[in-house]
C-alpha cells in the first residue's frame, strides 16, 4: 500500500534491526530486586465456592466472609505530615475466586458528615498531574485507589479507584509514572456507599481484565493503596508514602501480595466489540447551500492475549463519533497548536509509544517522534481509517509495542484537499535495566504514494537514588519526497526531593528534521533550560508548603548558532492547607522572529528582535468546595507591543449528579501593525443519572474566528464494556446577517463486548 514492496521490505529490515539492537543493549542485565520485608506483605485469601456465591458487590462490606479476613492497615501520610500515621483508620481486605479479585475497603472518618462525594461520572475522580511531578492527584472528592503490578516487574502497574458514590476510574502506569494513561478502560465492577463511621467500597476485578504471566505457583504481585481524606486535604498510602521518590506511581516501592494460587488461564482469551452507527448530517457547501446526508456504518474491534501479557488489538472500519470535541484555542504564536489525543484506540497503552520531549499546560511538546493525531485527521477534517493492528505488552524483561494503521484516500473537494491512502507504522522496544531503568528504541514510518518519512531513535531513562530521573534520546529522520534528513536529541533530568528540587533540559531539533507521523514545534532549534529551588513547609498563614524556583533558558539555531530566545526568571507556588493554591512567575526575556508571520487577519509581525518579558499567575480554590474557581493571567511585552490575558473556569457542584463549568478567557493584543481582542467562552454541563448513564454538553465561542460549537454526548453503559452513545454536534459562524449554520450532525452508536 502506498510505498510498494521495496518500501515494505525496508521497513521490515528497520524493525528487525531495532529489535535485535534493543535486545542486545542490556543483554544479561536483569532486575535485581530485594526480597520483600514482612510488613510489606498482604495475603490474599481464596474464597470457597459457597462464600463466592454469597458475595454481593454493593459497597457495604457486611458479608460474614469479610469478618474472617485479617485487614491490612498501617497507612501513613504523604501530606500534610510525611510518614506520620494517617489521622483516620483504613481497613483493606483482599480475597479471590476463579473469576475475579475482590477488594473491600472501610474508610473510617470521625467526621462522616464531611466526607466529600460530588462526582458520579466515571474517569473524573483522579487526574494525571499535568506537570508530571506527583503522578495521580485527586479532583476534589474522597478517593480510594488500588495499584496492582501483576508481572511484579517493579515498573508497570494498573490502577482502579472509586469514591463514596461508586464512580469508576482506571489508569495504566508505565515506567513508574513516566507515562500515566488515564484513558485506558477496563471491564470491572465497583460499588461505594456512605456509612455511619465514614464510607466503604467493594471492587470486583475479573482475571480477564488483569493481564498476568504464567508464573510459578504463588508468585507475589506488587500492590499498593492510596486514600484521599478530602475534608483534611490529607493523602495517605499503605506503602511508598515518602515525598522523595514516593507516591502511587512508584511501583518499585509498593508492597507485595501473596497467596494467589491456581489462577485461571483464559483459553482463547478473545474479546470482540462490534459497533453499529446511524447518523444524519447537514453541511453548508462553498456556494452556501445546506445539504444533508445519512451515515450508516458497522465495524469491529478485536483483542486477544496471544501470550501472557502480550495483547493483539485489531480494528476494522474504525469510527470515533463518540469522541468529545477539542477545547477551543487562540493561536498567538507562529507555531502550530497542539491538541491532545482523545480517541480510544490510540489512547490504550499509549505510554508504550512515548518518545521525545513531553509538553505541559504552559507549552506544547518540542518534539514527539510519534503523535497519533496525525492518523485519520488532516487540516481539513477527518480521514477514514480502513483498519489497524497493535501489539503491546511485556515479554520477559522487554516492553514491546508495534502498531500499523491504514487510512483511505479522500478526493479533492470544495472544502477538502485531496489525501492519498497512507500507511502508518510504529515499532517500539524497551529493555529493563536494573530495577527502574530502561534502554529503548523506536521506529516510526509514514508512507503514501508520493512521500515517505521514517524516523528512528534510541532512548533511555535512568533513576539515580530515589528522586533523580534522567532521560535522554537521539533520533534521525529519513525522507523521500518533500522534507529532509536530520537529527533531534535530548538529555535532561528531574529531581523531586523532599525539600529541594531541580530540572534540566537540553534538546536540539535539526533544520531538516521531519516527523510527519509525529509533532515538532519548531525546527532548527537548540535550547537549554535549568531551574532549581526549595520547598518550605511553614505553619504560619495556613500554608501547607511554599515553593520558590529560580532559573532560565537560552535557545539558538542548530545550523549557525544564532540566538533565538533567552529568559531568566522565577516562579513561586504557595499551597494552603485548605487546598487553595497560587503560582506566580516572572521572566526577563527576548525573542527573535526570523520570518514575518500573520498574528491575525490584517495584523502581521515583521522580522526583528523583541523584548518578551512577562509576569503571570495561575491557581485556584480547593475543588472540595461546592463552588471552586481556577484562574490564570499574564501581562507581557509582545512583539513590540503588549499582550494582556486573563481567564477563569468555575465549577459549581450543584449535586453529585449535576455540575456546571463556565469558563472565559480574554486576550488583548496591541502591536505596531494593529490591535485586536480574542475571547474564548465556554460552558460545560454534566448530569449523571447513575454511574452507568450520564450526559455531557459543551458550548464554545471563539470571537477571533467567529465560531460557536455545540457538542452534546449521552453515554449509557448498558453492560460492562458496552456502550450506547448519542452525540449531537453543531457549528455556527458569527456573520453580519446572524449566526449562520456551518454544519450539524446527530449520531447514534452502539457497541457490544463479547468475551470468548
Amino acid at each position: 500500500m502506498g510505498g510498494g514492496q521495496s518500501g515494505t521490505t525496508g521497513m521490515g529490515r528497520i524493525l528487525a534491526t531495532v529489535v535485535l539492537l534493543c535486545a542486545g543493549l542490556a543483554a544479561g542485565v536483569g532486575a535485581q530486586v530485594a526480597p520483600p520485608a514482612l510488613d510489606d506483605v498482604l495475603n490474599a485469601v481464596r474464597l470457597s465456592a459457597s462464600e463466592a456465591d454469597r458475595l454481593r458487590i454493593d459497597g457495604r462490606v457486611d458479608e460474614p466472609l469479610w469478618e474472617r479476613i485479617l485487614p491490612t492497615g498501617g497507612f501513613r501520610q504523604q501530606n500534610p505530615i510525611e510518614s506520620d500515621a494517617a489521622t483516620e483508620r483504613t481497613e483493606v481486605r483482599v480475597v479471590y475466586d476463579d473469576d475475579a479479585l475482590y477488594v473491600a475497603v472501610r474508610a473510617f472518618d470521625t467526621r462522616p458528615n464531611q466526607v466529600v462525594a460530588r462526582v458520579m461520572q466515571r474517569d473524573r475522580i483522579l487526574e494525571a498531574d499535568p506537570f508530571g511531578q506527583t503522578g495521580l492527584q485527586d479532583a476534589g472528592d474522597d478517593v480510594f485507589a488500588i495499584m496492582l503490578d501483576p508481572f511484579h516487574d517493579h515498573r508497570n502497574g494498573v490502577v482502579f479507584a472509586t469514591n463514596p458514590n461508586g464512580a469508576e476510574f482506571e489508569a495504566l502506569i508505565t515506567d513508574e509514572g513516566s507515562s500515566i494513561n488515564i484513558d485506558w478502560r477496563g471491564v470491572w465492577e465497583v460499588a461505594g456507599t456512605r456509612t455511619p463511621d465514614g464510607w466503604s467500597a467493594e471492587f470486583a476485578i475479573p482475571w480477564r481484565t488483569l493481564r498476568y504471566p504464567d508464573a510459578v505457583e504463588g508468585e507475589p504481585w506488587g500492590i499498593n493503596f492510596f486514600r484521599v481524606i478530602r475534608s483534611k486535604n490529607e493523602q495517605v498510602l499503605w506503602r511508598s508514602w515518602e515525598r522523595e521518590g514516593g507516591g502511587l506511581q512508584r511501583v518499585s516501592r509498593a508492597g507485595h501480595m501473596e497467596g494467589l494460587t491456581e489462577l485461571p488461564r483464559q483459553g482463547l482469551n478473545v474479546e470482540a466489540k462490534p459497533y453499529a452507527l446511524l447518523g444524519r448530517a447537514q453541511e453548508r457547501d462553498n456556494v452556501d447551500v445546506l445539504g444533508s446526508s445519512t451515515d450508516r456504518a458497522v465495524g469491529l474491534d478485536l483483542k486477544s492475549e496471544i501470550l501472557p501479557g502480550l495483547l493483539l488489538d485489531l480494528t476494522m472500519n474504525t469510527d470515533f463519533a463518540q469522541v468529545e470535541v477539542d477545547d477551543a484555542q487562540v493561536n498567538l504564536t507562529r507555531f502550530s497548536l497542539f491538541f491532545p489525543e482523545k480517541r480510544d484506540f490510540f489512547l490504550e497503552n499509549a505510554g508504550v509509544f512515548d518518545f521525545g520531549i513531553p509538553g505541559n499546560p504552559l507549552e506544547p511538546p518540542a518534539y514527539q517522534m510519534f503523535f497519533s493525531r496525525q492518523i485519520g485527521i488532516s487540516e481539513d477534517g477527518e480521514v477514514p481509517i480502513v483498519g489497524g493492528a497493535r501489539l503491546t505488552g511485556r515479554v520477559g524483561a522487554q516492553t514491546l509495542g508495534f502498531m500499523s494503521v491504514a487510512t483511505d484516500a479522500v478526493p479533492d473537494g470544495p472544502d477538502f484537499e485531496a489525501v492519498d491512502r497512507e500507511l502508518f507504522s510504529v515499532a517500539r522496544v524497551k529493555r529493563d535495566v536494573g530495577e527502574s531503568n530502561y534502554i529503548g528504541a523506536m521506529v516510526v514510518d509514514r508512507r503514501g504514494n508520493d512521500a515517505t518519512n521514517t524516523s528512528a531513535g534510541i532512548d533511555g531513562q535512568f533513576l539515580l537514588g530515589q528522586a533523580w530521573v534522567w532521560n535522554a534520546f537521539v533520533s534521525r529522520s529519513f525522507t523521500e519526497g518533500e522534507g529532509g534528513d536530520d537529527t533531534a536529541y535530548r538529555v535532561g533530568y528531574q529531581y523531586n526531593g523532599e525539600n529541594w528540587g531541580s530540572f534540566f533540559n537540553h534538546f536540539g531539533v535539526g533544520e531538516e528534521a521531519e516527523a510527519s507521523a509525529g509533532f515538532i514545534t519548531r525546527e532548527n532549534y537548540r535550547s537549554t533550560e535549568l531551574y532549581g529551588g526549595r520547598t518550605w513547609r511553614p505553619s504560619a498563614l495556613g500554608l501547607r508548603e511554599f515553593q520558590f524556583f529560580l532559573g532560565g533558558s537560552y535557545a539558538s539555531t542548530m545550523a549557525d548558532n544564532r540566538i533565538q530566545d533567552w529568559k531568566v526568571g522565577f516562579f513561586t507556588t504557595p499551597t494552603w492547607r485548605s487546598g487553595d493554591n497560587l503560582s506566580v512567575f516572572a521572566n526577563v526575556a527576548q525573542t527573535v522572529v526570523d520570518e514575518e508571520f500573520e498574528l491575525s487577519d490584517d495584523v502581521d509581525v515583521p522580522v526583528g528582535q523583541y523584548e518578551n518579558s512577562h509576569i503571570g499567575w495561575f491557581g485556584g480554590t480547593s475543588r472540595a468546595r461546592l463552588l471552586s474557581m481556577q484562574v490564570n493571567g499574564m501581562l507581557s511585552q509582545f512583539y513590540g507591543g503588549s499582550l494582556a490575558s486573563a481567564g477563569f473556569t468555575a465549577t459549581a457542584a450543584l449535586s453529585s449528579r449535576f455540575q456546571l463549568e463556565p469558563g472565559f478567557t480574554r486576550n488583548v493584543v496591541e502591536v505596531p501593525d494593529g490591535d485586536f481582542t480574542a475571547d474564548i467562552s465556554s460552558l460545560r454541563a454534566s448530569f449523571s443519572f447513575s454511574t452507568r448513564l450520564f450526559a455531557n454538553a459543551l458550548v464554545q465561542y471563539n470571537s477571533l474566528d467567529g465560531d460557536v460549537s455545540t457538542n452534546v454526548r449521552v453515554n449509557f453503559i448498558h453492560r460492562p464494556g458496552s456502550d450506547l452513545f448519542i452525540v449531537f454536534t453543531e457549528n455556527r459562524r458569527d456573520e453580519i446577517t446572524g449566526w449562520s449554520l456551518s454544519d450539524r450532525g446527530l449520531v447514534t452508536k452502539i457497541t457490544y463486548l463479547m468475551r470468548f
